[in-house]
């Protein structure tokens, strides 16, 4: 076996090996349902004010109490939410934001599909709300405070736009006067004021918060290793990623009465949930210290996460507030990015960027780039292939005139090799000093394969993870990037009418469609710059790999598989010119041919 063969086949073996790992060791685990549930409220006891819990006080473990909930919840009064790209309404009962819908994103391809819900009031499969108030302090009960079912008032024609904040109020009878004001900018982020004015005769103290609120685990979690879902937060700098199994397993916080992380925050931060195209995020003002807290509540199964600000004193006939935003809505990497410049700090990060940040936030950027200026992700993502090779052709060219060199070389190897017979001592050293000699380095030629590897998984990571490639189209039946080629040979491409085999099945394996076969096709092409190796042992191998990626990759998403043929057709094209200028012919076409030939058994000893 020659060196360039070895090299190249070491690297494609690798590539394969890697690829086949991620659903060997690392199988998508099949969703459990989760049953609908809530908390019950506890109040701290003295100047220690604990984190508040998302129902109410009389709300207990039985189904009735969860339907007294929801239906109280149904019952009260609600204001609109109108914008240019969210629509919705805001719950008097407790002012939860718990209905939310993204205008601009459906839930698939089809012509009537509904809008993407975000949130959903009690009640619903798997709520899911935003709750503010504040918890009490010394001298204050839970029913002095508003809660979870506190009743505001507000005007009834009140509507929630950009242009026009809407203003809660409730006065607990003993004083204490509590107004909170919900303003929305143009794209998801809510600004919530809360402010208190204390004419109770005496001084007071109480902290404001913030909560969101899981009924359950999502239904439609995608489980899959390389994207993180469930609680996402920033703390000084540092990022944590909490997978809703991880937040089980919390040990039980005395303060919270439930299973607890808590952070102390001092300067910057935010925390809250992330799915795989959308985020629900508590963020206080930038520079203010607070509390960041993970819950879980094993008994009811609510996840939640919440943000505490320091207890404040209230002297009798003053007023003091707080501000903090909530982020509700898709993680777009351009609208991220413009809250990150106005001072959210790491927010870019709340985007699942991976171990290989620094090589997906470039490659995003890029493509993101290439996009908005080509008006096309398809070919974007071509282009983005183009800078790539364009990127590492200097180590391509050298790597390609090493590959021809040895070409040059083969002859000469072939009499050392008969030469020495079976002494592989003398056979190595002979090899290394012809090397050394004509200045060729023999693992050249599998360097752009294997720096190919990184750049795969990072682009594989940036189509998988990034909103921008769901729904992207590409051209006639390819109008989702993200998704596995919706063509299929059952069908002949889309020419019979009958539908294509179920996405993730065995029929969808075998039956694939036209994007892998062109990957198939520019895999074995490749393949023929070179004439096929002596061994019958490789050469078997080197004939059966590119259909073996073929259809390997055939349920990857169809982002992927353009990247990957624009790639093998560029690497094609420069291996072919280079090793010419180099005075080597590659002789395809008679490649092709002894390809087609009978492959010679292996001598029998």
């Amino acid at each position: 076996m020659d060196d360039q063969n070895k090299n190249l086949l070491l690297a494609t073996a690798l590539s394969f090996l890697v690829i086949l790992g991620w659903y060997v060791f690392f199988p998508p685990p099949e969703p459990q349902p989760q049953p609908d549930a809530v908390i019950t409220e506890t109040a701290p006891a003295g100047d220690v004010v604990a984190a508040p819990n998302a129902a109410s006080p009389v709300a207990g473990t039985d189904g009735a109490s969860v339907t007294a909930e929801a239906k109280a919840v149904a019952d009260a009064p609600r204001l609109t939410i109108d914008t240019p790209r969210v629509s919705g309404t805001i719950s008097l009962q407790g002012g939860r934001l718990d209905d939310l819908s993204l205008k601009d994103y459906r839930v698939s391809l089809e012509a009537d599909a509904a809008i993407v819900k975000m949130l959903s009031p009690a009640g619903d499969p798997n709520a899911y709300y935003a709750l503010y108030g504040w918890a009490p302090g010394s001298g204050l009960g839970p029913d002095d405070v508003p809660g979870a079912n506190t009743l505001w008032q507000a005007e009834s024609d009140a509507t929630l736009t950009p242009d026009s904040p809407v203003t809660l109020t409730w006065d607990n009878g003993k004083g204490l006067t509590f107004n909170r004001t919900i303003a929305v900018d143009q794209d998801y982020l809510f600004t919530i004021t809360q402010s208190v004015t204390n004419a109770s005769g005496g001084t007071v103290a109480l902290a404001p918060y913030g909560t969101l609120a899981r009924h359950g685990e999502p239904q439609d979690l995608k489980n899959f290793f390389i994207l993180h879902e469930g609680v996402i937060g920033m703390a000084d700098g540092t990022l944590a990623e909490i997978d809703y199994d991880d937040m089980t397993d919390f040990e039980i916080d005395p303060r919270t009465g439930a299973r607890a992380e808590v952070t102390q925050i001092e300067g910057n931060g935010w925390i809250g949930f992330t799915d795989h195209y959308w985020m629900s995020t508590l963020v206080p003002e930038p520079g203010q210290a607070f509390r960041s807290i993970a819950k879980f509540d094993e008994r009811r199964e609510i996840y939640q996460t919440d943000i505490v600000l320091p207890t404040v004193s209230v002297a009798d006939g003053q007023t003091t507030e707080a501000t903090t935003m909530l982020f509700a809505g898709a993680k777009e990497w351009a609208t991220i990015r413009g809250y990150q410049k106005d001072g959210i700090e790491g927010f870019l990060d709340s985007i699942d960027w991976g171990w290989f940040f620094f090589l997906t936030k470039p490659i995003f950027a890029v493509l993101h780039w290439l996009n908005a200026l080509i008006g096309n992700m398809g070919w974007a993502i071509i282009g983005l292939t183009v800078l790539i090779k364009l990127l590492v052709f200097p180590l391509a060219y050298k790597s390609y005139a090493s590959m021809a060199k040895m070409k040059e070389l083969q002859p000469r190897m072939e009499e050392i090799k008969e030469k020495l017979g079976d002494d592989r001592q003398k056979l190595q050293q002979e090899m290394m000093a012809l090397y050394k000699k004509e200045k060729v380095n023999p693992a050249a030629g599998c360097l752009p394969i294997l720096i190919q590897i990184p750049i795969f998984f990072s682009l594989y990571k940036v189509i998988f993870v990034t909103l921008e490639l769901r729904h992207a189209p590409f051209f006639g039946p390819f109008q989702d990037l993200s998704a596995p080629d919706p063509t299929s040979i059952m069908n002949l491409f889309g020419l019979l009418p009958m539908a294509a085999p179920v996405e993730g099945t065995l029929m969808a394996t075998i039956f694939i469609g036209i994007l892998p076969i062109l990957l198939g096709i520019s895999m074995w092409l490749q393949q023929k710059l070179n004439p096929a190796p002596t061994d019958p042992t490789q050469q078997m191998i080197f004939a059966w790999m590119p259909w073996v990626f073929m259809f390997m990759l055939g349920g990857f998403a169809s982002g992927l598989v353009v990247y990957w043929i624009a790639n093998n057709t560029i690497t094609f094209t420069q291996q072919y010119l280079i090793m010419r200028t180099h005075g080597y012919k590659p002789d395809v076409f008679g490649n092709i041919k002894s390809g087609f030939k009978k492959t010679p058994k292996a001598d029998k000893k």
